[in-house]
């Protein structure tokens, strides 16, 4: 088992898929159906461009001296280079807020586009994440989620590379592997295109870490092989086939026995397990 950094400041919610994050600010943009989820304007290409090379020349290095940053199983990108420049869905587990800087700084030359949650579109940190790819995710508003789900297949469709944190939420330097909502194994069925998994996982950390930079683990990504949908099933079977599977292939890459993780593969309004007790103030 790796090592495991235990958090106990965090106030991870009852449910598995809640954030705990304050969003401080909102921007009053409107997350509907005419919002553009996948913006193609000239001068937002142009910003991402430069955030692009403001990630390789700054974020990267930045990214293994702030949280250790090692990467495992890129030669499985290499491998599989070409089915992925068709159109892959990758997923992780979701646990700090340079996660994605990591999957971008594994899978390199690929420009990946991530769903997000509304909130945090609309908050302190949304033009960033709109600079890294983002997509947020609408809720409670039917018109908006057709759009939003012709415009990610389209993505999709046209070789476009889509991350997916099928927990549902970002719990800092939790271990367990939380059960995955329905969304990759949704895209992946109608779409065609198979899924990259990644698995996060902790080492114990420097004194320097630790010490200097509060960091309570040092973190590894290891990249997985693509998984595809089991066509022999029946149609109604294969979306819960993958998402079993691939969250088992997460545990694994995570360095966690799939039949000890705490936690069932699919998400049901799945409570917490607490063996984290918060910090007491």
């Amino acid at each position: 088992m790796p090592f495991d950094p235990k958090p106990t400041k965090y106030p991870f919610p009852e449910i598995t898929d809640r954030h705990y994050l304050v969003v401080k600010k909102d921007r009053g943009i409107k997350i509907d159906k005419d919002y553009p989820y996948l913006d193609r304007s000239l001068g937002l290409r142009i910003a991402q461009a430069f955030t692009r090379l403001g990630l390789t020349l700054i974020a990267f290095p930045v990214s293994i001296i702030y949280i250790g940053l090692r990467i495992k199983g890129r030669e499985n990108i290499r491998k599989h280079r070409e089915v992925l420049k068709n159109g892959v869905i990758s997923c992780s587990n979701h646990v700090h807020m340079w996660d994605f800087i990591s999957v971008r700084k594994a899978v390199r030359h690929f420009n990946p586009n991530l769903l997000a949650w509304d909130r945090n579109l609309n908050g302190e940190n949304g033009t960033l994440i709109k600079l890294v790819g983002g997509i947020p995710i609408p809720v409670n508003d039917l018109k908006a989620s057709t759009v939003f789900l012709r415009v990610t297949e389209n993505l999709l469709m046209d070789k476009g590379w889509l991350h997916i944190y099928a927990e549902g939420s970002m719990w800092e330097y939790y271990q367990p592997i939380r059960p995955f909502k329905p969304g990759i194994g949704y895209y992946s069925v109608k779409t065609g295109k198979p899924v990259l998994p990644l698995g996060f996982s902790y080492r114990e950390p420097s004194w320097i870490r630790k010490n200097i930079f509060r960091q309570p683990a040092a973190i590894t990504l290891t990249v997985g092989e693509p998984l595809y949908p089991d066509t022999s099933l029946p149609k109604s079977e294969r979306e819960k086939d993958l998402i079993i599977r691939c969250h088992r292939e997460v545990c694994r890459l995570a360095g966690i026995d799939p039949d000890e993780n705490i936690y069932p593969p699919v998400f049901d309004n799945t409570k917490r397990i607490d063996y984290y007790p918060l910090e007491a103030n």
